[in-house]
């Protein structure tokens, strides 16, 4: 709640909380290869803004391998998935209940409209709109499009003035800018460290704190190191083999160490430039505890709901809360599929949005929802 700013809504906060331990036993009964001892024991960890360690992950690729696990559930079960085909908007009936979405194939630009008794949205965050210019570490499709969705069918959203900056973005080489760089370098001891040589804030504040002392050092305060591309400051990786013993970066950083191997750099030789990167989108639509939105039978999870994190989400509970909130979601969504009667399939609600922008005054010819980033010059959204 602290970290959050105490903008958390408490009742899914405590859900977060209450349901995270299970969740966790879930993802590990199911094959999750998450951190342990010899002995057996799940390895905990640090992370900014928490006072006790309470972080689980699969070396630096936790999101990697908890996909890879759950993709295997979903083959073995022989559940359909519709690949490279994106919703461009929901359906509702006469009653105003969630009753499908039209999609459109990504690649032949064909248009199916599947009907759905209850729809979950999973979309994601909205790192590539670049909101004032900076970069990002999102996926590709990361353009709030569910948000539009969602807000389009009726549903409220809570917070959109708040992105999470992540303060330790890839500032060099050229190649990752903006990539990620993973909380746990500072929570295993690595620290921020300016031009001169000067280690100017705790590495383990929140992210909003930290972010904001990155920008502060390599703007107000001149003590920027250049890179080519602008400034940043140092996090010095090579002192956690220095604390914890050689080897040890290797073994719980494998990802991040080979990413920048790539390109000439040992990390566990010499520090790192970084910079603050678009990680996270705070706001979303607003839910219930069950993950349903204020239209009936709309349910959401993941990085597109608002409210759980506040005005500043803490390491390590994305991943947590997509489970809990997604396993949520789909257990709700699946009971209220069994009692749900639909009527008249309808997309009356996109005629009232349109007639609600021109009564305001709007006129745009963007794309909407934008479903790709549009980098190319000339170039017109999917």
């Amino acid at each position: 709640m602290g970290g959050g700013h105490y903008a958390n809504r408490p009742e899914l906060v405590k859900k977060l909380v209450m349901d995270g331990p299970s969740a966790i036993k879930w993802l590990n009964e199911l094959g999750v290869e998450f951190d342990k001892a010899e002995d057996g024991t799940m390895i905990t960890t640090h992370g900014g803004g928490t006072c006790r360690k309470r972080m689980h992950a699969a070396a630096d690729y936790s999101g990697a391998e908890i996909m890879r696990t759950l993709r295997d559930e979903v083959l073995n079960r022989r559940i359909p998935v519709v690949d490279f085909t994106a919703a461009i908007e929901l359906i509702l009936d006469t009653d105003g209940k969630a009753a499908g979405a039209v999609l459109q194939n990504m690649e032949t630009g064909e248009i199916m409209v599947p009907r759905a008794k209850t729809v979950v949205i999973a979309t994601g965050g909205a790192g590539r709109m670049h909101y004032q210019g900076f970069p990002t570490s999102n996926h590709y499709g990361a353009t709030a499009d569910g948000l539009i969705l969602g807000y389009r069918a009726g549903a409220k959203l809570l917070y959109q003035d708040t992105l999470q900056y992540h303060p330790t973005g890839v500032a060099f080489p050229q190649q990752i800018f903006g990539a990620l760089v993973t909380e746990k370098v500072r929570s295993m001891g690595a620290k921020l460290i300016n031009s001169e040589g000067e280690a100017y804030i705790h590495p383990l504040e929140t992210r909003d704190v930290n972010a904001a002392g990155v920008i502060r050092e390599c703007s107000t305060n001149g003590k920027g190191v250049d890179t080519g591309m602008g400034k940043a400051v140092w996090l010095d990786t090579p002192m956690i083999d220095k604390i914890h013993g050689k080897g040890t970066l290797e073994k719980r950083l494998p990802a991040m160490l080979r990413m920048y191997l790539k390109y000439g750099i040992d990390i566990r030789e010499v520090p790192i430039l970084i910079y603050p990167t678009l990680h996270y989108q705070n706001g979303g639509l607003e839910i219930t505890e069950d993950g349903q939105t204020c239209v009936e039978n709309l349910f959401v999870a993941g990085e597109a709901v608002g409210g759980i994190h506040g005005r500043n989400r803490l390491m390590g509970n994305s991943l947590l809360d997509i489970i809990v909130f997604g396993r949520s979601a789909g257990q709700h969504a699946a009971q209220k599929a069994r009692t749900t009667q639909l009527k008249t399939l309808t997309l009356s609600h996109v005629a009232d949005y349109e007639a609600q922008l021109k009564d305001a005054g709007i006129d745009s010819d963007a794309v909407s929802p934008k479903l790709l980033p549009t980098y190319a010059r000339g170039a017109k959204a999917f």
